[in-house]
């Protein structure tokens, strides 16, 4: 067998060795693939046949990429027009393919705005999702807290509108809020329309770092106020530039000098690193959030960079590629990346100034980025420890032989329905020292009667673990060489007592595979978290780890997410069967509107592939909610 292996893997060279021969001197981008048709590694060059051509010298300078090297059975490459469009199409394919020695960031697009709406009376809220040219969107703001600070801040200064068009359409008398003096009542008229608009305006620029602008607009505004001896309104004006006078002293992390920045802290340690990103919006601190890079330790770091660089340079191809890049950005490391920086700016449409050594407020912005990187390190290698030693105990407790615990493998299953309605089962997985969101999975449960759940069970076992018996007969050693999705887990977790693991050992002895893996969480009394007993059906006596248990706390972990997911999947099945749908997330969407437009367009399919005309030819749909329908059902 390792003869066969090791002749195809010559045979395969020797076709690598010849494509290279055959390359452009072009930019493009190449990828290599290893002889299972993993994906290695994806680069980009100015010239492709010179840059393919350096891994395949008899001397590399780095052990890493003499180690990808050899693994090397197959490469693509594509031709593209400059080393910019070579540089955007290399981190897309990064994002999809995630290589194992390229660095990796989890593609998150999770990031909150604060929104005006473009209405009579402007409303702000909270909203996440695309953007558009009709409303004012402020951010991206790193958490939610810190777009619910900010909203705090207006209605403290600016008394905006938060609350619901519906809710803002049928007040007859002040709500809360104004009694409490944060809102102004636009909505029983307490304030004029024209002087809303001023506020709405103030509170724009105010967002936009533009604060002495406004403090002299508020000033303007209260002596003319004074000359006019409407003292009551100018008071209102003088609380507000108190209230903004104070904010702004009580916020020693803003400054009025400013715009948006992003300060970004890269720190390597323990095989491990971390990207602290803190975002600066017109003149405030926002906040930070940590990042945590995969494949560290087997990235390949070309042209001799420090992995620090690299890591920065990832960072800012991956993360900016589809986010918001304002025009300074502050690093703690030298990078030295003009391609990278013009392939950006050709994205954004504006130039963008790279600073490595600020002074003043960027300066300490830096330094406290710097810190709160090194404490997120930390605390994760911390974590990281401690996952590992939770790990060992499972191991020890389930008498496991294992050479490599961090290769440990958990599949726990769960059935979820409500009185037999939209039944799904859930099957969750722990690995490499933590759950493994991408390799979960739900699988529809059909034909079965309803609220059976060994029948779930036994349909869920089934066709989860099917085709590995049947690579199984075929060549057990096509198994052991396949990715762990493909084998069989070293721990199947069971949610469920004695009638729950019969079922599971009968599919397992159907399917010619070894029950042994198979471990029962039964629930205690009360169902409380530590006094479950684990269940065996390898002739095992049960065992009560107690709640002081390291294994069976993270038995609890991986069965209490297991139990999530299903129930999760449950509800949007359910809800989905009974027509509950997106368009209850609507402002303005009842269940009178809702019910016209589930007749009007035959359900909630026909309603997604509506137009917006079509959407106003429903009663009571106006052409500002057909929009809003439009955009929210794509």
């Amino acid at each position: 067998m390792t003869k066969e292996i090791s002749d195809e893997l010559r045979k395969s060279r020797a076709q690598v060795l010849e494509t290279v021969s055959k390359l452009p001197h072009l930019p493009g981008v190449y990828r290599y693939f290893d002889t299972e048709e993993n994906v290695l590694y994806v680069g980009k060059a100015r010239d492709l046949k010179k840059r393919v051509s350096s891994y395949f010298q008899k001397t590399l300078t780095s052990p890493r990429i003499a180690m990808m090297v050899e693994k090397i059975a197959r490469l693509e490459t594509t031709v593209t027009r400059s080393e910019a469009e070579a540089l955007i199409l290399e981190n897309n394919l990064i994002k999809a393919l995630k290589p194992r020695y390229n660095i990796l960031f989890r593609d998150d697009k999770s990031y909150p705005y604060l929104k005006l709406t473009n209405e009579a009376t402007p409303r702000m809220m909270y909203y996440r999702g695309s953007v558009d040219k009709k409303h004012q969107y402020f951010g991206p703001f790193p958490s939610a807290w810190a777009v619910k600070e900010s909203m705090q801040l207006l209605q403290k200064i600016f008394l905006l509108r938060s609350c619901e068009d519906s809710v803002f359409a049928n007040r007859t008398r002040p709500c809360l809020l104004h009694q409490i003096h944060r809102c102004s009542a636009p909505c029983v008229n307490a304030i004029a329309p024209t002087d809303y608009a001023a506020d709405v305006d103030n509170a724009a620029k105010f967002l936009r770092g533009r604060q002495s602008e406004v403090m002299q607009n508020l000033e303007t505004k209260m002596l003319a106020f004074s000359s006019e001896l409407a003292f009551e309104k100018a008071a209102i004006v003088r609380d507000q530039m108190s209230a903004l006078s104070k904010i702004l002293h009580q916020q020693s992390m803003e400054t009025s000098n400013e715009s948006d920045i992003d300060i970004i802290a890269v720190t390597v340690e323990g095989g491990r690193a971390c990207v602290n990103l803190a975002m600066v919006r017109g003149g405030r601190h926002l906040g930070d959030r940590a990042y945590f890079p995969t494949h560290v330790e087997d990235a390949v770091v070309v042209a001799e960079q420090q992995i620090d660089a690299e890591i920065a340079a990832a960072f800012l191809a991956q993360h900016y590629a589809d986010q918001f890049i304002p025009g300074q950005i502050i690093l703690n490391v030298e990078l030295d990346a003009p391609d990278l920086l013009v392939a950006l700016m050709d994205q954004c449409g504006h130039r963008i100034h790279l600073s490595f050594q600020p002074q003043e407020q960027r300066r300490a912005w830096l330094e406290m980025a710097v810190k709160g990187a090194r404490l997120a390190l930390a605390r994760m290698l911390s974590e990281q420890g401690s996952q590992q030693a939770r790990t060992r105990a499972l191991v020890n407790v389930l008498e496991l032989e294992l050479e490599d615990i961090d290769q440990l493998r958990v599949e726990c299953f769960d059935i979820s329905h409500t009185s037999g309605e939209a039944t799904q089962a859930s099957c969750v997985v722990f690995h490499h020292h933590q759950m493994q969101n991408g390799e979960y999975r739900r699988f529809n449960i059909n034909d079965i009667t309803p609220g059976d759940d060994y029948a779930a069970m036994r349909q869920v076992l089934l066709r989860r673990y099917e085709k590995i018996a049947q690579l199984d007969a075929e060549d057990e050693n096509l198994v052991v060489a396949s990715e762990s999705s493909k084998r069989l887990p070293d721990i199947v977790l069971i949610d469920g007592g004695k009638g729950q693991i019969e079922v599971a050992r009968q599919v397992f002895s159907e399917l010619g595979l070894d029950s042994n893996v198979i471990v029962g969480v039964a629930k205690g009394e009360g169902r409380k978290v530590g006094l479950e007993t684990l269940m065996f059906v390898d002739g095992r006596a049960p065992k009560e780890l107690g709640k002081e248990s390291a294994a069976l706390m993270l038995i609890a972990q991986i069965r209490d997410e297991a139990h999530r997911f299903a129930i999760t999947g449950m509800r949007a099945k359910r809800a989905k069967t009974r027509q509950v749908s997106k368009l209850e997330e609507i402002e303005g969407i009842g269940p009178k509107r809702r019910q016209r437009l589930l007749i009007r367009f035959g359900g909630l399919k026909g309603v997604e592939e509506a137009s917006v005309e079509d959407l106003m030819g429903v009663e009571g749909i106006s052409k500002q909610l057909a929009e809003e329908i439009y955009q929210r059902m794509r």
